[in-house]
């Protein structure tokens, strides 16, 4: 259920009504809006009794929200959320671009690489301290190291860092040296992580899962904005399918399909989407064209020696390229790069 505020209600009304929610024992969402402020309430287990809310103080109308994820849903935002990450706005008009290497593997490596994402122009600095991997005796990731040398990239470039945490335990240290918080692709059903996500004060990306449909992909995101973190970002990485000419196959279509159900920003992960250098600067342009918020780009100065994913890792040069390429897309789409 969504109760919604009028255009002139007071700050003093609407704590007055999310105080009558969790009176009743619910949990209530105060959403701003561009227009008015709408509160979600979450918590019951069945049908709420309209009138008791509908006379509060301030209050509008009380409406029942029809999908399962609520706040996640248009019906409860009808504008589209922006989301800070660093001072970088994600969503509305911009296009905006994480780069950086799969894996944290030194300081010199990772400083190469940003130094060289800046200058092309990217706005956010990707690179993986924790590296949850298929096989046990690949390469894990330096883990707290890792997260400081993050933070010395950031202090150099001045970009915000994105950064993923693997486990409940995992979120303290993403949170004490990131910007924002990823939780992967074999994460996005980890609804243990996903709550602690949702308390957390950091921003949050939320992959998407190998082969969760949109719906499940929303109701993850559901759970960290019911525990009070609504400054969420999904990201599109590709599903396993039966191709056999990339690594996994990047679904496009969930771009406008987000776009239409939900207020969240949504990036496109290109790198992971295709497994192969040479499509990941096609399928990026393709992704400004449908309308994502942004992309996130591995980058890494020597790929063939690269720890982690070098076989998708675009080079600092083909980066700049790609970031030429882009600039002239965005504005014939209505955006700023």
């Amino acid at each position: 259920m969504l109760v919604v505020m009028r255009k002139d209600a007071t700050p003093e009304q609407i704590k007055g009504v999310v105080e009558a929610i969790e009176a009743r024992g619910y949990k209530g969402h105060p959403i701003p809006g561009a227009q008015r402020t709408a509160i979600g309430i979450t918590g019951n287990r069945g049908a709420l009794e309209a009138p008791v809310f509908e006379s509060l103080p301030g209050v509008l109308e009380v409406i029942p929200v029809s999908h399962a994820y609520k706040l996640v849903s248009r019906e409860v935002k009808p504008e589209a959320s922006v989301v800070e990450i660093g001072g970088v706005p994600v969503g509305g008009g911009g296009l905006v671009v994480t780069a950086g290497p799969c894996a944290v593997e030194s300081l010199e490596q990772t400083l190469i690489v940003a130094r060289a994402v800046k200058a092309a122009g990217a706005h956010l600095l990707r690179g993986g301290a924790f590296k949850p991997r298929t096989s046990p005796y690949s390469f894990q990731g330096l883990g707290e190291e890792g997260l400081r040398i993050l933070a010395a990239a950031r202090e150099e470039t001045g970009l915000p860092v994105v950064t993923e945490a693997v486990d409940v335990e995992g979120v303290d240290l993403v949170e004490r040296y990131a910007d924002a918080i990823q939780i992967g692709a074999r994460n996005m059903q980890n609804f243990s992580l996903l709550r602690r996500a949702g308390k957390a004060k950091k921003p949050v990306i939320l992959k998407r899962g190998m082969s969760a449909t949109l719906e499940e992909f929303l109701m993850s995101a559901e759970y960290i904005l019911a525990e009070g973190n609504y400054a969420v970002v999904l990201c599109e990485r590709g599903v396993r399918t039966f191709s056999d000419f990339s690594r996994n196959t990047l679904d496009l279509a969930i771009v406008p399909a987000v776009k239409n159900i939900s207020h969240l920003p949504i990036l496109v992960d290109p790198s992971h989407g295709t497994g192969r250098r040479e499509k990941v600067a096609p399928l990026s342009r393709a992704a400004a064209a449908v309308g994502a918020d942004g992309l996130m780009i591995e980058v890494h100065h020597d790929p063939n020696r690269a720890l982690s994913d070098g076989p998708q890792s675009i080079t600092p040069d083909m980066f700049e390229t790609l970031m030429q390429d882009l600039r002239q897309i965005a504005p014939v789409i209505g955006r700023s790069l």
